[in-house]
């Protein structure tokens, strides 16, 4: 069984990796946030830095539509020791697809495969891609898929929606399962297994184990790997430990109260979940409304010892 952080922009960098791997062990690789510039600046470096990742397997995505643009940024990585990279073809947001880029590049298959050509000749690293399975239709996979078993990929991660499907709809498990029966190279599943009784509805669907990227579940519930893994659901008391570290890391790279709580905010977003479906915390939603609405830091650490 493998297990995979997704790359979630702007939420899973290098401060939320630390405090995940710190207490909930159970990821066995990690990807960053995409990379999309051709010269890493300040705060894309301070991502992929080994003392930033010490202990993790970590994977950089990149996300460009350009091969000079992806060759340059690879070459860049292996720099830093990485013998790795991830290509973003997944992406749904409108802003990326008007440019061709992310998951906006399966509409154009032939620049595609011109793209992917040059990439796989030229870099020096190994290439995974993480995927979805077109634009307006499910008959669009049947010619992707075609073109990516004509690459060596290191492997497949596919996410069996439509960009026009942002993250609604059903994933087309299906879809997956045929490509299980026609693999030339290891795959992994990404999409909407947000808790263990839906990792293992999955599973009894498609007839075995297969590495699986868990995203917006995992932030949720951090202790979601753990539970796909036999262990129990996780404590306020070490839900609380992780919490205190990683504002705590955000409080050491971040400058002013309104960018950390922008960050911490943005957690709670997802993380809220948690805490109502807990019927110990009968308070839990009168206190996320506060969370969202407090403006500094005494105002939210007093909150977050009313909720704890």
């Amino acid at each position: 069984m493998q297990i995979y952080l997704a790359p979630m922009q702007s939420v899973t960098g290098y401060v939320f990796r630390n405090a995940y791997h710190k207490h909930f062990c159970d990821v066995d690789k990690y990807f960053t946030p995409f990379l999309a510039d051709r010269r890493i600046g300040t705060k894309d470096k301070n991502e992929i830095l080994p003392e930033h990742n010490i202990g993790m397997q970590v994977v950089p995505q990149i996300l460009t539509n350009r091969s000079d643009v992806f060759l340059e940024i690879a070459q860049q990585l292996q720099t830093f020791g990485y013998d790795t990279v991830n290509l973003n073809l997944g992406c749904p947001s409108g802003t990326v697809v008007a440019k061709k880029r992310g998951a906006g590049l399966l509409g154009y298959p032939e620049e595609l495969r011109r793209f992917l050509d040059e990439i796989f000749e030229k870099c020096r690293l190994k290439i995974s891609v993480k995927t979805r399975i077109g634009i307006e239709s499910e008959e669009e996979w049947e010619l992707l898929w075609k073109l990516y078993r004509e690459f060596p990929m290191e492997e497949l991660i596919i996410h069996p929606r439509l960009q026009k499907d942002q993250y609604g709809n059903v994933p087309r498990v299906e879809l997956f399962k045929g490509a299980q029966e026609e693999v030339v190279f290891p795959l992994c599943y990404n999409g909407d297994i947000h808790s263990k009784a839906q990792y293992e509805s999955f599973v009894a669907e498609i007839g075995r184990d297969v590495p699986v990227m868990l995203g917006r579940g995992m932030i949720k519930n951090p202790g979601l790997a753990g539970e796909i893994r036999g262990k129990e659901r996780i404590s306020l008391k070490v839900l609380r430990r992780f919490h205190d570290d990683l504002l705590a890391g955000y409080c050491e790279v971040l400058c002013g109260d309104t960018n950390i709580l922008f960050k911490m905010k943005e957690v709670w977003g997802y993380l809220g979940a948690f805490f109502l479906e807990m019927p110990e915390c009968g308070e839990a939603e009168k206190a996320l409304k506060k969370i969202r609405k407090c403006k500094t830091l005494a105002e939210y650490k007093g909150i977050i010892n009313g909720l704890f």
